[in-house]
Order: structure tokens, then C-alpha cells, then sequence
């Protein structure tokens, strides 16, 4: 596997460096890092800090996802998954939540809250045309196959 050097700050003392829980995750868990708890009522959306900034690497970005175990268990998602991390942001890193469960969900400092992933990017070279390319599909949209 490869890997690619990222530089992590440490903004707060409660700050916990992202983790990989296993030896072939793809993603690195980030935890909460938060003053006092918050609560999340369902349908409630809320900005969970985490207490770090990254210097990503030209040519990479971070992608913020969720994770399974929170999304299953207590309802919990991101509103903009994948969130991405520019090369150029260093800010604090900060997870925007929602609750789509039945019952509020408190998140404490130490939470394991999303997943973020590193990896290579495009940026893409754009061609003004007066027409594009056919295909078979050509403007089939949302659920066009059925």
C-alpha cells in the first residue's frame, strides 16, 4: 500500500490525532473535540470541530465520510458526504452531523465521529465545444434504467 506523507496540528490539548482501526482501512477515524457534549435531536444538523488542521499534499485532498457504525446504530450522517479538504485549507477540520434516527444522540469529546480518506485528484482542463459526443445513454437521468 502506499502511502502519503500528511502534516497534522494539534489545536486544542483534547485533540486526537485521526487513527486507522485496522491494518487495510481506507479510512482514518477523526474524533470530536469539543468543550462540552452536544446533543443532536433527530433531524437536527450540527458543526462537530475536531480539533485538527492538515497540510494535504499538491495533487491530494481529504475526503470526509461517515461512518457506518454511527450511521446504523444511531441514525448519524454528514450533510455533505464526502466533505473534501483542499490541498490549499489549513483550518480546523470540522464535521457538519445530522441526525436522521428517532432519538437525540449525544456526542462527547473522544467520539469517533467520520472517516476521512486521502487521495489523488485531477483538476480538469475544460474545452468549450458547440456539441458533444453521442452515446446510447444520452440524456437518460435518474432511474432511467429502471
Amino acid at each position: 500500500m502506499s502511502m502519503v506523507d500528511v502534516q497534522v496540528k494539534l489545536l486544542r490539548d483534547t485533540a486526537q490525532l485521526p487513527v486507522y482501526m485496522t491494518e487495510l482501512a481506507a479510512g482514518m477515524d477523526l474524533f470530536a473535540c469539543l468543550e462540552e457534549s452536544q446533543q443532536l435531536l433527530p433531524g437536527q444538523r450540527c458543526l462537530i470541530p475536531t480539533g485538527i488542521a492538515l497540510a494535504i499534499p499538491a495533487g491530494y485532498e481529504g475526503q470526509v465520510r461517515p461512518r457506518s457504525g454511527l450511521a446504523i446504530k444511531k441514525g448519524l450522517s454528514l450533510v455533505n458526504a464526502p466533505g473534501t479538504i483542499d490541498a490549499d485549507y489549513r483550518g480546523e477540520i470540522k464535521v457538519v452531523m445530522i441526525n436522521h434516527g428517532q432519538e437525540p444522540v449525544t456526542i462527547a469529546c473522544g467520539d469517533r465521529i467520520a472517516q476521512l480518506i486521502i487521495t489523488p485528484v485531477h483538476q480538469a482542463s475544460l474545452t468549450l465545444v458547440d456539441e458533444l459526443d453521442t452515446t446510447a445513454r444520452e440524456a437518460g437521468g435518474f432511474g432511467h434504467t429502471g
